[in-house]
């Protein structure tokens, strides 16, 4: 007779199967049997938002979505850095950018590989690598955003070259232009008006005492509580805000009378995906209709690019926008972002 307590030999052969299998049986679709399909997704969009739509991916397709995002204080260069460190062996299949200066850095780097399908056949140049290594669409516009009870609608600037003025001094603020959509910014500047008058610019900032902070949503924060009567940030942000009930609210940021640059999230294959073909299923979605009318429905209302989907959310529309190449802001980032720092602190 066994003694009381101990296990026979085919016991322990059945529980060291079951510390094998179950793992294994973890991992897997407990319909099918099948491992379930993942995709890796680098993401810089704002996590509030990225995160009520990811979950429709994951309904339409099966394809369970890892998500890494960034941070305020890092925003976009942070995973740029990361998918640049990962070349020779890359974890990420797809980069969803919440704009467009460092995505075409990655892809003069030959960090991103090319993608088409019917869609994107169609899609406007302005919007579009020419190689198919990355796509623009949702867009969202710089802005003035002022406190509502301290600046009135008629004294609101209207224009960069409003801010200027003296009478904004010590009370205008920005992100610091290493990060974000605001280094974009800056380096727009030097395209269209050119290196003498962005300098002046920038000269002219300083002898106002504008103050740099982290992030955007720092400059909203700021400006809602009164800690500056206005800052330059982007539309999402000054939507958040009055979605919040702050007393904020906005005037394009008018680059003298051409209007204000309007910047386009991006979507793009990362180069050597490890996941190739759930990565092409992402790529789909984030270029789909659909996609651009959860953003115009969220708090971020992102103009959409979609004829159709463009067409139910005139609301949001930016209207008149710089026009300006991507590709030129994107290769005087560095020395403008370089620039500004120099300059502001």
């Amino acid at each position: 007779m066994q003694g009381k307590g101990k296990l026979t030999p085919p016991a322990i052969c059945l529980t060291l199967l079951m510390v094998v299998l179950l793992p294994m049986l973890g991992s897997c679709d407990g319909r099918s049997g099948h491992k379930t399909a993942e995709v890796v997704l680098y993401c810089s969009v704002d996590q509030t938002y990225a995160e009520q739509i990811i979950p429709e991916f994951e309904r339409q397709t099966g394809i369970k979505v890892l998500v890494r995002f960034d941070t305020e204080a890092t925003k976009t260069a942070g995973l740029v850095q990361k998918i640049r460190a990962e070349a020779a062996s890359p974890l990420a299949d797809v980069f969803w950018s919440s704009e467009v200066f460092y995505t075409i850095r990655l892809a003069r780097e030959s960090l991103l590989a090319p993608y088409s399908s019917e869609k994107t056949k169609t899609w406007p140049a302005t919007f579009a690598d020419a190689k198919g290594r990355w796509y623009g669409f949702a867009l969202r516009a710089r802005v003035i955003a002022y406190n509502t009870n301290r600046v009135g609608p008629q004294d609101a600037p209207k224009t960069l070259e409003d801010t200027l003025e003296p009478g904004w001094k010590g009370r205008l603020v920005m992100a610091d232009p290493g990060f974000g959509t605001t280094g974009g910014d800056v380096a727009s500047w030097f395209v269209h008006y050119g290196p003498d008058r962005a300098n002046e610019i920038l000269l002219a900032l300083r002898r106002n005492d504008i103050r740099l902070v982290e992030g955007n949503t720092t400059v909203v924060k700021m400006v809602a509580t009164g800690q500056a009567d206005i800052g330059f940030t982007d539309s999402d942000d000054v939507y958040a805000a009055q979605r919040n009930g702050w007393p904020v609210a906005m005037n394009y940021l008018d680059q003298g009378g051409d209007g204000p640059l309007a910047i386009p999230n991006t979507a793009a294959v990362i180069n050597g995906a490890p996941h190739p073909k759930q990565a092409r299923r992402l790529m789909d979605f984030l270029l789909s209709e659909r996609l651009e009318e959860m953003l115009a429905q969220s708090d971020s209302h992102n103009a959409p690019i979609h004829p159709a989907v463009a067409e139910k959310f005139k609301e949001y529309a930016i209207g008149k926008t710089l026009e300006i190449d991507y590709e030129r802001i994107a290769e005087q980032l560095p020395e403008s972002i370089r620039t500004a720092r120099e300059i502001l602190r």
